[in-house]
């Protein structure tokens, strides 16, 4: 089929053109006209923008699911909402959990396959065990430990190879050594952590390549204690996910983050259970939360993860003032270059054809996932 009369994200920039997609995978992409061929569908964008479709890199659940339950058909169900957001593919992200539960959670994920109009599921991650007490957030401090080599080879095991992310405090006990392994399956992102500029940096030269949701679960910035977040500006290889809701982090440190980090910076939506659907109290790794105006948190006020999702993250970015070629950018290609998958995140020959094609305030107009219409 051929899609033609657009603007396409091709390599960071819109350009006037369409694309041909065949068995699901775009076969060329051309500017202007194009050459239609005898016989071919072909679809008339019209003006619309088209972008790739969104990689949530850090999700956790959503319609009332969390991935943590190691409930196939709530993951199911996750990723058809997230389909229906724009999001074509996806890590269901794990809490810190009891250690018998992650093994749960491996088998049901490596059980599932790619449903038609569903979100692809890219792998998953684990936001925990491995954490610090101090800085667990609304992680569930009950069942932090520290890094166990064993337990991860098994989980690799039970989940055929798919985990793609893990979070680790470089500070904890014996942190260092489970990096240096450990790195060589996985993706490791520094997260969750007390460690100061010295201990990050330690972690980085381990084998660490990620931070998770900058600026939350960490030490502040400060002059003389720049900790994480100093060493992930001055660490250049490594790249950092961001919450674009504007309530974990504010407008203006966004704009900050996106222009010191560009290229290497991914949006995430960090999103729970209760996103898409209305306020209320949720269960969150055994704890309460309570979704109030769009605000998750814990009984104790301790902001949770959020309501909002990744595509709604990437109108706020570029309402903000962000370049619209860099969000795309941050919410597609960056986390597919971080996960290692180059068949998603850009709309280029060879790719799944995962897109999604909008306005020009960037609202959904219609999702395709392997070039089939899903919205």
């Amino acid at each position: 089929m051929i899609f033609k009369n657009g603007k396409i994200f091709v390599n960071g920039q819109f350009v006037n053109g369409g694309f041909v997609v065949r068995e699901g995978i775009f076969q060329s992409v051309f500017e202007g006209d194009g050459a239609d061929e005898k016989d071919e569908v072909t679809k008339d964008l019209n003006g619309s923008y088209v972008i790739p479709g969104l990689i949530d890199i850090h999700v956790h659940g959503a319609m009332g699911y969390d991935c943590s339950d190691a409930d196939s058909e709530g993951i199911k169900e996750m990723a058809k909402f997230l389909a229906s957001c724009g999001v074509t593919s996806f890590l269901p992200t794990t809490m810190t959990l009891p250690k018998e539960q992650y093994f749960k959670i491996a088998e049901c994920i490596n059980a599932l396959s790619g449903e038609k109009g569903y979100a692809r599921i890219a792998g998953f991650r684990m936001e925990g065990p491995f954490l610090s007490e101090k800085k667990c957030g609304a992680q569930n401090p009950e069942y932090l430990q520290k890094p166990d080599m064993e337990m991860f080879e098994e989980l690799q095991r039970k989940c055929g190879g798919r985990i793609r992310i893990i979070d680790v405090a470089p500070e904890k006990d014996g942190a260092l050594a489970f990096i240096r392994k450990a790195h060589e399956n996985c993706v490791i992102s520094l997260g969750h952590t007390d460690s100061d500029y010295a201990q990050a940096m330690a972690g980085f030269e381990a084998g660490a390549s990620h931070v998770t949701h900058l600026f939350n679960g960490m030490r502040p910035l400060h002059q003389r204690d720049p900790a994480l977040i100093g060493a992930i500006f001055d660490r250049k290889n490594a790249t950092a996910e961001i919450i674009g809701d504007g309530i974990h982090i504010h407008e203006s440190v966004l704009r900050v983050v996106f222009k010191e980090l560009r290229g290497r910076i991914c949006l995430i939506s960090d999103g729970l259970r209760c996103m898409g659907v209305p306020d209320g109290e949720y269960e969150l790794s055994g704890q309460k939360i309570i979704c109030k105006d769009g605000v998750a948190k814990l009984e104790n006020g301790t902001i949770a993860g959020a309501k909002s999702d990744l595509y709604s993250n990437l109108r706020n970015c570029i309402r903000f003032g962000i370049p619209k070629e860099d969000v795309i950018t941050a919410a597609a290609l960056t986390p597919s270059k971080v996960i290692g998958n180059n068949k998603i995140g850009a709309i280029e020959e060879g790719r799944l054809a995962d897109f999604v094609i909008c306005n020009e305030d960037f609202e959904r107009l219609e999702v395709y996932i392997g070039g089939e219409k899903t919205v």
